[in-house]
């Protein structure tokens, strides 16, 4: 039995366990606030699914792995350690995300000129991903 694709399929499935969870969490703010205010619903529905990016630098680990792996050039328990990690950090980066977006959304419904503002928070918890997704290149 082959175990060498474990470190992939870990980054990949925690990254868009990840995503799942923050993109339902703020897509539920997102409903109860349109069905209270009457415009601008599309602002709302972007901000929802922000978590969502985590799963894309997840797809691309995942087969930047897989390829490394198959060409020898990284060993399939380093490839573990890896995708254990980046994909944990992924996953909480995604959870985050969706709960920011989530408290955005509720705000910007009472005040409506802070929604712009509320992208702020949303980047900087992205920007974490982005680390352990560029960290991740680098190791491997």
């Amino acid at each position: 039995m082959d175990f060498s694709m474990i470190g992939p399929a870990l980054v990949l499935a925690l990254g868009c366990i990840g995503s799942s969870i923050g993109c339902g969490i703020a897509g539920m703010a997102s409903h109860a606030v349109m069905s209270r205010v009457e415009e601008n619903h599309g602002k709302f529905i972007g901000m929802s699914a922000m978590p969502a990016s985590q799963s894309i630098f997840s797809l691309v680990l995942t087969i930047q792995m897989k390829n490394k792996i198959v060409a020898g050039s990284l060993a399939p328990l380093s490839a573990v350690g890896i995708g254990l990690g980046v994909g944990l950090a992924l996953l909480f980066s995604s959870m985050y995300q969706g709960m920011c977006a989530a408290s955005a959304i509720q705000a910007s419904a009472k005040q409506p000129a802070i929604l712009g503002k509320s992208w702020a928070a949303l980047g900087i918890v992205e920007s974490f991903s982005l680390f352990a997704f560029v960290f991740a290149l680098r190791l491997m």
